[in-house]
């Protein structure tokens, strides 16, 4: 039974060890005949992943998709909670198996490869995070984060995403992502690319942050010059 139990918990250890190498931001370029560069960058936080496809010139928006995901061994499994080509896939689940080195992630069968970006760090602000409040006229206002339409931040080490959709209509609202820092109790954003307005790609916003009680409230200015209080929670 030792032994049994033993096998158990190494195993086990293995399996978090080797999802854990997955955690982080990653990326892939290639050319269209056209000549358009195009990139892909994947964002795996703790069971939550987000990949998005833009040209890499111009930033013009292309593609998201993303929701949950495990691995067991190098079997991968993703739940899609939104998907803006094929709303059908949204609660749908594929399963494949996957490469992981340090530097290299692959899916067996597929020539694409995607190389890190970084590992997770430094990541002050590294999860998916969903929007679970405001402050309006000095109050908070409060969200169900259980409720299907969600607003939700997912950030690696060097590399943030937000989206907003719904699960149970399997509607997409919008999305935007680029690289961010944190430094001196303010977070800047900034924006590579922007599916509601590719005017908005080049930007930098810059906000106040603090971690209270395991909330991140996010103050500034928001990229229509307007005046935000936000509150995130961290995703379950």
């Amino acid at each position: 039974m030792k032994i049994l139990m033993l096998l158990f918990v190494c195993t086990f250890a293995s399996f978090a060890i080797r999802a854990q190498t997955v955690i982080g931001a990653w990326e892939n370029y290639h050319t269209t005949e056209k000549g358009e560069k195009i990139r892909s960058v994947v964002i795996f936080s703790d069971g939550y992943q987000v990949m998005s496809i833009y040209d890499a010139q111009t930033g013009k928006f292309i593609h998201s998709n993303g929701g949950t995901w495990k691995l067991v061994g190098n079997s991968m499994t993703e739940k899609v909670e939104f998907h803006t080509d094929n709303s059908e896939l949204v609660g749908k689940e594929s399963t494949f198996n996957v490469v992981i080195t340090d530097s290299i992630l692959g899916i067996v069968g597929n020539d694409m490869k995607f190389k890190r970006i970084d590992h997770g760090g430094p990541g002050k602000l590294r999860g998916a995070w969903l929007m679970s409040g405001r402050k309006r006229d000095g109050q908070i206002q409060t969200r169900d984060t259980n409720k299907p339409r969600k607003t939700m931040k997912i950030l690696s080490g060097t590399r943030f995403q937000w989206i907003a959709y719904n699960t149970d209509t399997k509607e997409f609202m919008g999305t935007g992502g680029g690289t961010y820092t944190t430094a001196d109790g303010k977070y800047t954003e900034n924006i590579e690319f922007f599916s509601r307005d590719d005017t908005r790609v080049g930007a930098s916003l810059e906000f106040n942050f603090i971690l209270e009680d395991g909330k991140w409230h996010h103050s500034g200015m928001s990229s229509k010059g307007n005046p935000i209080y936000e509150i995130w929670s961290i995703r379950k």
